[in-house]
């Protein structure tokens, strides 16, 4: 029987026992509807993950017996950094809970010229919340121990001048691919939103030291394009293929 596991902020040690903040206590009470002495899993993103036996379930309080500690990981070796052009509703949604099943280290969502989504008041800080809590929830599903890194929303011309390792953007119109690029253990993606980049975006990115790649012959929308890139990378320099086993 799969045993469920929970993202939570909170410090974790065995032999302790912690009270789960509200909304893991209702997800464990009302969605999986776990009852006192189930197992749970509990992990804080630093690495490794916590086996534990739920000791009250109750509507005042959800308390967690922590048990051992168990050193697993399924990090791939390549260090992966998105910049993600901003797209709107559920493809943004969409490819932040699939990069980071896929692997990606640090997302940093994106403002573009030809980005569709506007910022007005609280919004911009309200949209990362959300995105975080994606970023957790997937985090939970694909068993990862290690929580990917959510930057502030940044603009594009800034954050290219700041990136490192082998930096490459998509653009279906590149004469390169992925394969004709030298192995590296650091890649910084750059994926643009609806629309694709402007010209003098592209020309920002390559003055930065962005390499044009494209993703063969047909043009991808956004949320495809930055799950065929993870998935592209994983397969010619990460863990996809190498019959990796989690520790």
């Amino acid at each position: 029987m799969r045993v469920s596991r929970l993202y939570t902020s909170a410090v974790l040690n065995i032999g302790k026992q912690i009270e789960l903040d509200e909304d893991n206590a209702h997800y464990v009470r009302t969605v999986l509807r776990l009852k006192k002495d189930a197992e749970i899993i509990l992990f804080n993103g630093t690495g490794g993950e916590y086996h534990c036996r739920i000791i009250e379930v109750s509507r005042k309080a959800v308390v967690i017996d922590i048990n051992h500690w168990d050193e697993r990981s399924v990090e791939s070796s390549l260090v992966v950094h998105l910049g993600l052009g901003i797209s709107r509703g559920d493809r943004m949604d969409f490819s932040v809970q699939k990069v980071v099943e896929l692997g990606v280290n640090v997302i940093t969502p994106l403002v573009t010229e030809r980005c569709q989504v506007q910022f007005k008041g609280e919004k911009k800080s309200q949209r990362w919340i959300h995105w975080q809590k994606i970023v957790q929830h997937a985090a939970e599903q694909s068993a990862r121990t290690q929580l990917p890194d959510l930057l502030e929303i940044d603009n594009l011309s800034q954050w290219v001048t700041q990136q490192q390792g082998l930096k490459v953007f998509l653009d279906p119109y590149a004469e390169q691919c992925l394969a004709d690029l030298e192995r590296p253990t650091q890649v910084t993606l750059l994926v643009g939103p609806e629309g694709g980049f402007s010209d003098a975006e592209r020309e920002v990115a390559k003055t930065a030291g962005f390499i044009p790649v494209r993703m063969g012959a047909r043009i991808l929308r956004t949320e495809t394009a930055a799950l065929a890139a993870l998935s592209a990378v994983q397969v010619l320099w990460g863990d996809f293929g190498n019959g990796h086993t989690p520790k």
